[in-house]
């Protein structure tokens, strides 16, 4: 029987011109979403490239400058930009700390289109003011990007439901019903065998498109394999919880229009309902403090720090010796104070800070627990950390970004409190940024979208077989 539906299943198929339609559809799909993906990415480089190449020209007159120092020459630079200072060098010469996109950045926009690419940590700086702002307009945040993580989780779902939906109602609504069950096999057997192949035949079109045309675009496969199977096993493991889905209709509702309207609604659901209830949720219980209250509240703690600086650099020296070798000889000037101060600023401001980031870890906490409720957001997640653009990744380049900012101005401190100017010589052992990207895990997500959907499929066969032995059914 398997082998007669596989037949007939495929000249179906090729008849009603559903493969031939589904094979341009796919690509074009897949290719105009990877090729608008790869343009948002081309232009984060370009950014990015830029951001260094700036660093790189500033360092090349930073190493003129002091050459020209060292030689007694005179210098056509305003005074307080002479890298000779260390705190010149820590303001005006900054490093590029930068989350350059990864290999398959492109398949999903994530959080990339919400915060900056880089970011030029200074000395003079605090933690908090470290810019991870978005930089998109509005309207297009509003209407989302078009990637192929769109496609995935939101269009190919609509392609199987218009795929699957009347298998089982067309035979009923055909009047080949009454053959079909006079036949020596179990209705929902048949029903299993026929989405089974509709599934297979849809898996060989998404995995031929989505590898043209990651050939197409450049994809260096023998370093992205892994990846990319992932990928590809994340999808069709996608696609086999809305087969279910499907399967699980086709046998319990009945007419073609009461399946399309029965898996429309469940479409809605899950990929548009359930996600934004969630995030609804998350304000609800752990709504967010008042960001203009907390700006306040920090220029007012500033603003009481900055009034007993010269207290807290005479402290700053007692807890910190290493810096005090030359305190007879330097003059105490404003970077001496305003350095000193930092750390006592940071240190009442971190109670603050903690309030607005422990509501917001606890929103992304909430949302991380309840996810599994919605395949599709599972999915989108999933998506996201194989693109490196996830919420976690971007958090992580933050506390990096953060960690480089303090590493930064210790290694100048020492400079100004010694009493000692920066040379060339120093210039190799400025601290560089490398952002570590962390571990892809998605394997939990694949386990659950193949498990809820041998669920469904097994609650379909559990629940159907007294269904269709009913006369009443049969005569319907």
């Amino acid at each position: 029987m398997l082998k007669y539906n596989f037949k007939y299943e495929l000249k179906l198929l090729l008849r009603s011109r559903w493969i031939q339609v589904l094979s341009l559809l796919l690509l074009f799909l897949f290719g105009f979403s990877a090729l608008n993906g790869k343009q948002k990415i081309e232009i984060r480089n370009n950014v990015i490239s830029n951001a260094k190449e700036e660093a790189r020209e500033n360092d090349v007159m930073m190493l003129k400058l002091l050459d020209s120092v060292s030689q007694g020459l005179t210098v056509s630079v305003p005074r307080w930009t002479i890298p000779t200072s260390p705190m010149a060098v820590g303001n005006y010469y900054p490093r590029v700390a930068a989350m350059d996109p990864q290999p398959l950045a492109f398949i999903a926009t994530g959080q990339s289109d919400l915060f900056t690419p880089y970011i030029k940590p200074k000395v003079s700086g605090d933690d908090f003011t470290l810019n991870f702002t978005e930089m998109t307009s509005p309207v297009q945040l509003l209407f989302g990007s078009f990637d192929l993580a769109f496609v995935i989780v939101y269009l190919l779902p609509l392609l199987i439901i218009a795929f699957s939906y009347n298998v089982l109602s067309a035979e009923k609504e055909s009047g080949s019903l009454r053959l079909l069950l006079s036949q020596p096999i179990r209705i929902h057997k048949w029903l299993l065998q026929k989405l089974g192949l509709r599934f297979f035949w849809l898996s060989v079109l998404v995995i031929g498109s989505m590898t043209l045309v990651f050939l197409l675009f450049g994809i260096d496969f023998t370093s992205q394999l892994g990846t990319f199977f992932t990928l590809l096993a994340l999808t069709l493991a996608y696609m086999l919880f809305w087969f279910a889905l499907a399967f699980l209709i086709n046998l319990w509702v009945g007419s073609s229009a009461k399946n399309a309207v029965s898996l429309i609604g469940l479409w809605v659901v899950f990929v548009l309902l359930v996600p934004s209830v969630l995030n609804q949720l998350g304000n609800s219980l752990y709504p967010m403090p008042s960001r203009t209250l907390m700006i306040n509240e920090m220029r007012t703690k500033k603003t009481e720090v900055s009034k007993r600086q010269d207290e807290i650099l005479d402290n700053f020296l007692r807890d910190h010796p290493e810096y005090a070798l030359n305190d007879t000889t330097q003059s105490r000037g404003f970077y001496h104070r305003y350095m000193a101060s930092q750390k006592l600023i940071k240190e009442e401001l971190a109670p603050i800070l903690n309030t607005y980031e422990l509501q917001l870890q606890k929103q992304q906490d909430l949302v991380g627990r309840l996810k599994w409720i919605s395949p599709a957001l599972t999915m989108q997640e999933s998506l996201n950390k194989l693109a490196g653009t996830s919420t976690s990744d971007h958090e992580n380049f933050r506390k990096q970004v953060v960690t480089f900012a303090e590493t930064w101005r210790q290694h100048l401190m020492p400079f100004l409190y010694n009493n000692k100017k920066f040379e060339a010589s120093h210039y190799e052992d400025l601290p560089k940024f490398q952002f570590k990207r962390q571990s892809i895990a998605t394997g939990a997500a694949l386990f659950f979208l193949f498990s809820i959907s041998i669920g469904l499929m097994n609650l379909g066969l559990l629940f159907s077989g007294s269904r269709w032995k009913s006369s009443k059914l049969i005569d319907s």
